[in-house]
């Protein structure tokens, strides 16, 4: 077995090892932004209808959110390296298969493969920043991998628009060619091998095929029961499999030597919490941006550019504020700010019910997203670190990688169920009709809005240090400076 380095050697090969984990990583982000963007354009193109539509953006987020803490750990059987090359490969291969589908079935597969190659993706990028840089290094550097994805954010639906309205959708997918050639350079010249595989290290393929299982069986039946109702095979078999399928996962979860996911972690009082408060908030979070740019283009007469634009105040005010409610957070405790942040969340999704068809930007829709946007600032900084701060320093990355678990499952289920919903009141015009766009507003207002009076009742803020001198430390008791410096949450993802 070989051991892990505490760093590598110069500057410049930091600086490049740094450079391929951003661009990776980013090419995620620019897929996760920017699909959306084009569900309009695909529906027009290879049909499918709405339900074509969620299973475009399902499908990604079905592999992804199930196996990404089974891409954590074959980081540590094969090492870092192997596994992050490998996911930036199929990212580019299943990128292709995407670009050339030539129906709305092989695209789907196409996404869900994505899904697969994220998996390893993204927890392995992380993992070979860790490997390479020093302790005393690695707060700065995961700070610039997280800055860089969400600039990534912002670029995403502006170049993804401009593709969709000059070329072809198709463009947004072979757009990521070049990005996972240049990737793999930079791994091949400066990455180093890192560590190999360790003889305790196992991988939950189990928990894995269940948690994917059930949650494919789910989605399936969610997307089909407004054409078959509940009394039909293909939509009360699927739920009825996928239910029993996460029942599954949980016993086995419960008695796995080596589980995915972590149960015990579930009895602390905050992780707990802010882990519900979590699948609230990222429901209505995926809710928000995946009928905002359906209606935007389908209902207003936005172009794609203009719809996928729309969002970029949110992400602006993240990128701004979220550093700045974080330290307010550390020093006051995060229960005000993870009670109240969902609340001014919900006030702007509410807002956005008042919308008609003839949608002003500036004096329309500006302002409920600004608001918006200033609640998920407060809340997003405080929430990982207090799901941090409650598991100890050993479980620190496990507890991160559960989280975005959580969150990235929130944004499957709340597409699903929700579209159900609309979709069964209606129709096919779920995408287009303005009772449609306002029942989904309503629905997130309500989803988030509760998260935030959990929050409010039910977070503990921690016991402060008192340093010599009698004054409060600036630090959270019971979070350890560098575990919540590690465990960084990808920047939210429209």
């Amino acid at each position: 077995m070989n051991a892990r380095p505490t760093a590598v050697g110069s500057a410049q090969q930091k600086r490049m090892i740094l450079a391929a984990c951003i661009l990776g990583s980013t090419v995620v982000t620019l897929d996760a932004t920017v699909v959306n963007v084009a569900l309009p354009a695909i529906r027009d193109d290879l049909g499918g209808g709405f339900a074509g539509q969620q299973w475009t953006a399902n499908a990604y987020l079905v592999t992804l959110a199930s196996l990404i803490l089974v891409g954590g750990s074959l980081g540590d059987i094969f090492g870092e390296r192997r596994v992050f090359s490998l996911g930036v490969v199929g990212f580019g291969v299943t990128s292709v298969v995407c670009a050339l589908a030539p129906g709305i079935e092989v695209l789907v597969v196409g996404r869900a493969l994505q899904g697969v190659a994220g998996a390893l993706l993204t927890p392995a990028a992380l993992a070979v920043i860790v490997s390479s840089f020093s302790p005393g290094e690695r707060g700065s550097a995961v700070g610039s991998w997280t800055a860089w994805g969400a600039v990534g954010m912002i670029i995403g639906p502006l170049v993804g628009g401009q593709l969709v309205d000059a070329a072809s959708w198709r463009w947004i997918f072979a757009l990521n060619v070049p990005l996972i050639l240049a990737t793999l350079v930079l791994i091949a010249r400066y990455v180093p091998e890192g560590r190999g595989g360790t003889d305790q290290a196992r991988v939950d393929f189990t928990g894995g095929a269940l948690c994917a299982g059930g949650l494919a069986g789910i989605t399936f039946g969610l997307i089909r029961q407004p054409e078959g109702g509940f009394s039909d095979p293909t939509v009360f078999v699927p739920l009825g499999a996928g239910f029993a399928l996460l029942a599954a996962f949980i016993l086995y979860e419960r008695r796995a030597s080596h589980p995915m996911l972590e149960l015990s972690l579930f009895r602390r009082h905050n992780f707990a919490v802010g882990n519900l408060e979590t699948l609230l908030m990222y429901a209505g979070l995926s809710l928000l941006f995946f009928f905002l740019v359906l209606f935007l283009q389908n209902a207003a007469g936005y172009s794609a550019v203009g719809a996928g634009s729309a969002g970029l105040p949110v992400t602006v005010l993240m990128f701004l504020l979220s550093k700045r409610f974080g330290a307010l957070a550390d020093r006051l405790g995060p229960r005000l700010f993870m009670g109240l942040g969902p609340v001014v969340m919900a006030a702007g999704l509410a807002l956005l019910t008042r919308l008609g068809t003839d949608v002003d930007y500036v004096f329309d829709l500006l302002p409920p997203l600004v608001v918006f946007g200033v609640g998920l600032s407060m809340t997003v900084a405080p929430l990982t670190a207090t799901v941090l701060a409650d598991a100890d320093e050993h479980n620190a990355g496990l507890a991160s990688g559960i989280n975005n678990a959580i969150a990235r499952v929130a944004g499957l289920l709340g597409i699903a169920l929700v579209g159900a919903l609309v979709a069964g009141r209606y129709g096919d015009a779920a995408d287009s009709s303005l009772g449609a766009f306002h029942l989904a507003m309503a629905i997130s207002a309500g989803l988030v809005g509760v998260g935030g009076v959990l929050g409010l009742i039910f977070v503990r803020n921690p016991e402060r240090r008192v340093e010599a001198g009698g004054c409060p430390g600036g630090q959270l008791a019971g979070a350890p400076r560098e575990a919540a410096q590690s465990g960084v949450r990808e920047p939210v993802a429209g």
